[in-house]
């Protein structure tokens, strides 16, 4: 949700940004929101104004009943009913009127980066870096459930009768390796300061509402039937979600975090879920990054927590590469946004398996999260980024560490985590 001083002020720079992004459709937002915050503004004017002529008029009556005056404090005590139920009207009106605008400014998307390559959708992202050589070996690299079922680590099948499409049972080595990445991805971060969490594995509508917008929600978020909760579809959620309606004091910022958790995706709109892979699923689970800092710090820890994601994928011998997101590929929320690829051997080519997102006070805003600053309260912006998430990750990990055998090398990093193996075999 953007300021609603800018709507104000230049609407035709929020008008350019719907444009930027290629929602023309939303162009009438914004005149019906300064229209609705005109008649808010003039509403509020006569709801001060009415205020004030009742306090006079009230201290009036004690003055002329004093006096005798007992018809004219008559008078003035009809004027106060009077004035009374014209601010009752006036009031439901103003409360009305912030609830519509507040709805309709729930569509109107933030505004973007400047550094935001402009284009219609993901077609037209723009890729920025590459990081180790991206190569195929000598022999051929299975499809990445044969390389698991060989070694006996998946069975998808069980999975179907219990379940359906889109979940799996991981299971011995392939199982163990599973949990050595999300153990290393914990300890990755908390290296670097970051705070460890286990959050709350649902949130309700209120949070949702404040961390995403209704187009995700739409498509992503699964709803616990007959509750106000909603299953997380990544851990960023709640994390964000923790801190609704506070006001922080600045000297405890930034709030540098990271959250483990299982996350649950309707996947509607997507490319469609896989019968036989882990690459759109509906579960799976993740170590992510939170941030929240000064407006003026966003930038900075922008880059740096695309960067972690980065050491992190090499530490594993997985070449990857960044893609900066257009601006028709970005959510409504988002100022900024790069995806970390990562190189499929088999496929010959890169594949998402992170993204780094800068929500600027979008986010904040919605949920009414405040910073106490020397110069009175603000805003702060967040971000959030994924460290890694498997099983997804599985499929660059096993192509890229896959020996001609079919055993899979264990980088060194990981070792710890697997009782010491070098290989699954």
């Amino acid at each position: 949700m953007i300021d609603i001083r800018l709507l104000r002020n230049d609407p035709e720079l929020v008008k350019e940004n719907i444009r930027k992004k290629f929602q023309e459709d939303k162009l009438t937002l914004v005149d019906e929101v300064v229209e609705l915050d005109r008649e808010f503004r003039k509403a509020k004017g006569q709801v001060d104004d009415l205020r004030n002529k009742r306090t006079v008029k009230s201290k009036e009556i004690g003055g002329l009943m004093a006096k005798g005056l007992k018809e004219d404090a008559e008078k003035a005590k009809a004027e106060v009913v009077e004035f009374s139920a014209e601010l009752e009207r006036l009031e439901n009106l103003s409360n009305e009127l912030t609830q519509k605008i507040k709805e309709k400014m729930a569509f109107i998307p933030n505004i973007i980066d400047p550094s935001v390559p402009i284009g219609k959708d993901d077609s037209e992202n723009v890729e920025t870096a590459r990081y180790g050589e991206a190569s195929k070996p000598a022999f051929e690299v299975p499809y990445h459930i044969d390389i698991m079922q060989r070694l006996n680590g998946v069975d998808l099948d069980s999975a179907r009768k219990t379940t359906g499409s889109g979940f799996y049972y991981l299971k011995g080595d392939i199982a163990r390796l599973h949990s050595a990445i999300l153990s290393y991805a914990r300890d990755f971060m908390i290296d670097k300061g970051f705070t460890y969490y286990i959050p709350p594995f649902m949130i309700r509508s209120e949070v949702v509402a404040g961390v995403m917008s209704f187009a995700e929600m739409e498509n992503m978020m699964y709803k616990i039937e007959g509750e106000d909760l909603y299953l997380i579809g990544t851990s960023e959620h709640s994390m964000i979600g923790k801190f609704i309606d506070e006001i922080l004091p600045e000297e405890e910022l930034p709030q540098a975090l990271t959250s483990y958790s299982p996350c649950f995706r309707k996947e509607v709109g997507a490319h469609g879920i896989e019968e036989r892979g882990v690459y759109r699923i509906h579960q799976f689970e993740k170590q992510e990054m939170i941030v929240v800092c000064k407006p003026e710090e966003s930038k900075e820890w922008f880059d740096k927590l695309y960067n972690y994601s980065i050491e992190f994928f090499r530490s594993l011998d997985i070449p990857v590469r960044t893609i900066e997101c257009c601006s028709g590929d970005l959510a409504d929320l988002k100022v900024k946004s790069i995806d970390v690829e990562a190189w499929s051997p088999r496929q010959e080519k890169y594949f998402e398996v992170g993204s780094c997102s800068n929500l600027g006070d979008a986010q904040a805003r919605r949920l009414g999260l405040r910073v106490k600053g020397q110069n009175g309260n603000y805003f702060p912006h967040t971000l959030n980024n994924t460290v890694v998430a498997p099983p997804r990750m599985l499929i660059s990990f096993l192509e890229n560490n896959l020996n001609e055998d079919g055993s899979v090398r264990i980088p060194k990093p990981l070792r710890a985590y697997m009782g010491g193996k070098e290989i699954i075999a």
